[in-house]
């Protein structure tokens, strides 16, 4: 990748650049009932930048974002960056007690919400210690609530008064750009602090090498803008070659994908495993065309290989399943155009560097399991003011994943399972990615995950939750035809030895799948009803 100038703001390049590129008049963002150019785009991010000023964020000081997906995120995500402020992005569906640890953790000067989003926002703002201002996008015809301590503005108002032009603050490529908080799959969610060459260098190795985007593309993401994977899809990607993105501001639903789909004919969709099976199980799924699109794009969770296939057989396009994660900021591992192996998570993507090693950090022989760590331009620096996990995480130049691979004789890297979910049974190793896989190969199952669970000796063996497709009924008869399809795809010490049907699987709100609240309950700690 070509080096970055020593001047250089993100927001500057990624937005002013398709103003600079004869690009202004070219739709930036298509969304229910509008469209923005880039022209008005670049407008919009520069009258943000100086609101935010307005309100008192300085250079380096992080603004919440609390944003449900419509042009004011890149309005308030680009303005802020541009001004040498940090945003930091918040996904939409937690709760009070979760902004109240990220209002706290960051010291947010600012926070932006959704009006929509008000009602859990407002029961944790009194007493905040930093936070100094809230302005509210879209506020509910009864105006602006009212906290003591703070001062609350209107987006639009802000907007309509600020200069719609501001200079980039002179910052570097190594100059802190935004924080992503990660899912908190696994605990309590971290800070991870991107740079502002991070945002380029996903768009370049990934939206312009891997997937060949072009002015031409129109790009729909499933996944929402406050997650990396979203950030890239919907932001960064068509933006740094002046193509369109479609923002669909409400719950991905399958119903809603669908019209979507058939609305804005995008040429990039890009999902999570989930969401195309319920779209394969949805009875709109019969009559759907989508011979606009080039490519679907997964991740945040492992491709089942039947459901590639089951995709690729019914709509004709392949889905090309990649690995990412908030601290690359993007997919790093992906199957490639024209190379699609499903089973697999593909081959490196051009400018990562991939090494499977042991636990004394040596490189495993290909066949055998071990972690998976990254090196490559997208890192982030650290965790914020978390330096033992940092440590653990960001060793030189590389980055562990936490995820567990092996690659098979051709080069293919194939999922484990997370090094926390690991299963040993009987003294060998079991992969729940690889069991999970198998339960979902039948015809009953939407989805399936798999922990271990002491059996009555105290030894460990594999449990699988199985959710069933809508209008099949959970049977004894049923749990056993699925062990024994286990069996009959996988090795005899492989196969769950209880299956418990739920109605759904407990996840994050980027729809990672929450291993240690069902390690809970099959300990007998019990797990909350998903959301």
């Amino acid at each position: 990748m070509e080096p970055l100038p020593h001047s250089y703001n993100a927001a500057s390049d990624l937005i002013d650049g398709n103003v600079r590129a004869g690009r202004g008049a070219r739709v930036a963002i298509r969304e229910q009932g509008r469209e923005t150019s880039y022209a008005r785009l670049a407008e919009l991010m520069n009258r943000a930048g100086n609101a935010l000023a307005g309100v008192g964020l300085l250079p380096e000081q992080r603004a919440l974002l609390c944003l449900l997906d419509t042009a004011d995120f890149p309005a308030a995500f680009w303005g802020a960056i541009k001004a040498g402020a940090v945003p930091v992005p918040v996904n939409t569906l937690l709760t009070g007690q979760d902004y109240d640890f990220m209002l706290r953790d960051s010291r947010a000067r600012v926070l932006v919400a959704s009006g929509a989003l008000l009602d859990k926002l407002l029961p944790i703002l009194p007493g905040q210690p930093y936070l100094k201002a809230v302005v509210v996008s879209d506020p509910s015809a009864g105006g602006l609530p009212s906290v003591t301590g703070l001062v609350f503005h209107s987006f639009a108002q802000l907007l309509d008064r600020a200069s719609p032009k501001l200079d980039p603050a002179q910052t570097t490529p190594d100059d802190v750009a935004f924080w992503l908080y990660s899912s908190g799959s696994t605990g309590m969610p971290k800070g991870a602090v991107h740079l502002h060459r991070d945002l380029i260098a996903t768009a370049r190795l990934y939206g312009q090498g891997l997937l060949r985007m072009t002015a031409d593309d129109v790009c729909f993401s499933a996944a929402k803008l406050f997650f990396a994977y979203g950030l890239g899809n919907a932001m960064t990607f068509p933006f740094s070659v002046g193509a369109t993105a479609v923002f669909l501001m409400e719950r991905p639903t399958p119903a809603a994908v669908f019209r979507m789909l058939r609305d804005y004919r995008p040429t990039l969709f890009f999902g999570v495993p989930t969401l195309f099976a319920a779209m394969l199980a949805d009875p709109e799924a019969a009559k759907a065309s989508l011979d606009h699109l080039r490519f679907c794009v997964s991740a945040g969770e492992p491709l089942p290989k039947d459901l590639g296939e089951r995709w690729k057989a019914r709509f004709g396009v392949d889905i090309l399943d990649g690995l990412g994660s908030t601290e690359m900021l993007h997919i790093f591992l992906s199957l490639h155009p024209g190379d699609v192996r499903y089973g697999t998570t593909g081959k490196p993507v051009e400018g990562y560097e991939l090494s499977i090693v042991d636990e004394h950090d040596q490189a495993v022989p290909r066949g055998e399991l071990g972690e998976l760590k990254v090196k490559g331009p997208s890192s982030a620096a650290a965790y914020w003011n978390n330096r033992e996990k940092s440590l653990s995480t960001f060793r030189g130049p590389w980055t562990f994943t936490g995820d567990k691979y092996r690659q098979d004789d051709e080069g293919y890297y194939v999922y484990c399972g997370r090094s926390d979910d690991m299963i040993k049974a009987g003294g060998i190793w079991v992969s729940p990615a690889e069991v999970e896989s198998a339960l979902t190969g039948h015809e009953a199952v939407l989805e399936a995950a798999v922990v271990g669970c002491e059996d009555a000796e105290g030894l460990v063996k594999p449990k699988a939750f199985v959710v069933l497709k809508q209008g099949i009924g959970a049977a004894p008869q049923l749990a056993e035809e699925l062990q024994g399809f286990v069996k009959s795809r996988l090795a005899p010490y492989k196969y769950p030895r209880w299956i418990e049907f739920v109605e759904a699987l407990p996840k994050t709100a980027t729809g990672k799948i929450q291993r240690f609240r069902l390690r809970a309950r099959a300990a007998g700690g019990g797990v909350p009803r998903p959301d």
